[in-house]
Order: C-alpha cells, then sequence, then structure tokens
C-alpha cells in the first residue's frame, strides 16, 4: 500500500514549527503552519496571530502536541 500523505505532513507531526533564530536586527523566527511557511515571527504574539489568521485559534503555543519549537522554545527570541 502506498502512503499518499504529503511529505510536509510527514515531516512535521504538528501544525505549528517555529524555527530556530535567525540572527538579523532585529532578530526573527521563521514559522510554518501545516508545512506552509506563513512568515517572520518576531515574538509569541507573532506566532499566536499567525496561528489565528490560519484558523488555529484555540493553540496553545506550549503545548508539544501543537507547536513544535526548534531551537530554543518560546521564550527565546534573540
Amino acid at each position: 500500500m502506498t502512503d499518499s500523505t504529503p511529505d510536509a505532513a510527514r515531516q512535521h507531526h504538528v501544525p505549528v514549527v517555529v524555527h530556530p533564530v535567525v540572527d538579523a536586527i532585529p532578530p526573527f523566527r521563521r514559522v510554518e503552519i501545516l508545512g506552509t511557511q506563513v512568515g517572520k515571527a518576531y515574538s509569541l504574539a507573532d506566532v499566536s496571530e499567525f496561528c489565528r489568521r490560519a484558523g488555529l485559534e484555540d493553540g496553545d503555543a506550549y503545548d508539544p502536541g501543537q507547536v513544535s519549537w526548534r531551537g530554543g522554545g518560546p521564550d527565546v527570541w534573540e
């Protein structure tokens, strides 16, 4: 039997992935929702806004079943 799951869905087991901090001025983190890059977050509020826009309003940024934080948790922005 063939697995028809898209690569992005197989790769990410949670709907939201927040990537490590990019050393820029100001520093930011790239955010993916359901395998699609949705933007740059400069704070936890930005991540919440991206989730809201994607219809994930009830999301909990501290829930590892909903958000995968790469390169540091929700308190790491530098």
